[in-house]
């Protein structure tokens, strides 16, 4: 009998069971998928908001201011990469000055500091690649950055170290109140617990509907996204919006704490929550919204695309707490979609701390302090290079030269408390396999260092888990066309 599982292992579960581990139990995260971050934390802007557009009095706005004024010591706990360039809202038509008064006039209602309208002469002078229509904007000072799945694995890495297990590629299929709890049953069997919590992103309204006296209703919105290589000379140095709409924030442009750029995204209502393919006429969407902000918009220094799912529920607020008609024990924090992000050290410290209060579990006289992520190799110095190579003589073999990744890092990625076992799960903890050439030069390396580490063959390794294999099998194996064995 557990005390805790947690289902879904995205930086709102992580947030969770971070904030549980420092409580004496036995806690768990489950997640379908192969790693932590697989859904809609993976494909996330990264945007730290500063809470200007949420509606005053709901849910979204007070866990976006509460959740965004952690961001910075939550950053430097655990060793990620944060900065606060501002925003703007850019309007570019006097038909939108009243929708930015009104957004300005709410940021004070929302208690965001700083946010002031300003005219196409500062707007200008502030970033001088907008778009010379711009008749005015909402400068947003407080506007963060932060990497969204590096996020969700400090998170991960904190709560194993304070005892929470992980069990990957579990998928929870019912839910059953039993006596003293509730049974969880899944694709490897039945676990029982004194109380859960959902946080299955786009999925938590049918755990949600399978126990709850008031069905909701989850609306899976797709977003397609550019990014766009990396460079010491970004054409916009903060996050710039358009006027929002009732679907969202909108296409932005905006740098990434890596020094990318990052375009989109779109808003498509879809019925598969599982469906992130890119379309053509939802990436020609992206670059016809976004060329109003940036006219001299281009492709040339495109990377990838990609998609992410957003859990919309259809009352447009975060639904947090107790499961609505279940029975005790039963909690959930669902229809989390922007700024869920934002929010999630602030759902996780809050939720967390009722589901423990609930159990009466004692809180933890010792908390292993967990070490910060350490540098990245591509951000030392000269001398903090030489100092890491003395020390591991595999910061000296660089694996991925697009975003200079050393063998010591992705051996690290591996070995963290909940490491990476697939290829994806390396690129997201290290970036190798993100730069220009994604991953055609340095994949075949960390299939081998994959394999070393975790005693796989190459033909066991996978790209994101589940069926996602990377080889076929070896020639041998297979042999030729005229029926002969390769050598």
């Amino acid at each position: 009998m557990y005390d805790v599982l947690i289902i879904g292992a995205g930086v709102i579960g992580c947030a969770v069971a971070r904030q549980i581990a420092q409580y004496e139990g036995k806690v768990a995260v489950l997640d379908k998928a192969g790693d932590v971050s697989e859904g809609a934390s993976k494909a996330n802007s990264g945007i730290v908001h500063a809470g200007y557009d949420a509606t005053p009095g709901s849910e979204k706005a007070r866990l976006n201011v509460k959740g965004a004024a952690m961001y910075p010591q939550l950053c430097r706990q655990l060793g990620l990469p944060y900065g606060q360039p501002g925003a703007l809202v850019l309007a570019f038509d006097e038909a939108d000055r009243a929708a930015i008064q009104a957004l300005e006039a709410q940021s004070r209602v929302n208690e965001v500091a700083g946010c002031r309208v300003i005219e196409r002469d500062e707007v200008l002078a502030m970033e001088p690649n907008v778009n010379p229509a711009v008749v005015c904007a909402l400068h947003v000072p407080t506007s963060g950055l932060v990497s969204p799945y590096e996020l969700t694995h400090a998170l991960a890495n904190a709560a194993a170290a304070g005892g929470v297990e992980f069990q990957l590629e579990t998928e929870v299929t019912g839910i059953e109140q039993i006596e003293g709890g509730w049974a969880l049953h899944t694709n490897r069997g039945v676990l029982y617990t004194r109380a859960f919590v959902n946080c299955a992103g786009v999925y938590g309204g049918v755990l949600h509907n399978m126990i709850s006296t008031r069905p909701v209703r989850i609306i899976p919105r797709r977003g397609q996204y550019y990014l766009l290589d990396r460079d010491e000379h970004l054409p916009f140095g903060m996050t710039m919006f358009q006027v929002p709409t009732k679907m969202g924030k909108g296409v932005l442009i905006s740098p990434t704490t890596h020094g990318n750029l990052l375009i989109g995204p779109t808003a498509e209502d879809i019925e598969d929550g599982g469906d992130v393919t890119t379309t053509a006429d939802g990436l020609a969407d992206v670059l016809s919204k976004a060329a109003l902000t940036w006219p001299d918009i281009s492709t040339r220094s495109v990377i990838t695309n990609f998609s992410g799912i957003r859990a919309h529920e259809a009352g447009g607020d975060f639904i947090i707490g107790t499961v609505e008609g279940a029975g005790e024990g039963a909690f959930e924090a669902i229809g989390i979609e922007s700024p869920g992000l934002t929010a999630a050290p602030a759902i996780g410290e809050e939720l967390g701390t009722w589901v423990a209060y609930f159990l009466q579990l004692p809180k933890k006289r010792y908390m292993r302090d967990v070490p910060p992520m350490p540098k990245a190799f591509s951000h030392m110095s000269p001398g903090e290079r030489e100092a890491a190579y003395l020390k591991d003589p595999e910061y000296g073999r660089i694996v991925c030269r697009c975003e200079t990744v050393t063998e010591a890092e992705v051996r690290q990625a591996i070995r963290q408390p909940v490491g990476a076992r697939t290829l994806d799960g390396v690129k997201r903890r290290t970036r190798a396999g993100m730069g220009r050439c994604q991953g055609g030069f340095c994949s075949p390396r960390v299939v081998q260092i994959l394999c070393e580490e975790l005693g796989m063959k190459p033909e066991e390794v996978t790209k994101f888990g589940g069926g996602s294999w990377l080889l076929a099998g070896t020639l041998d194996s297979m042999g030729t066309e005229d029926g002969s064995h390769g050598e």
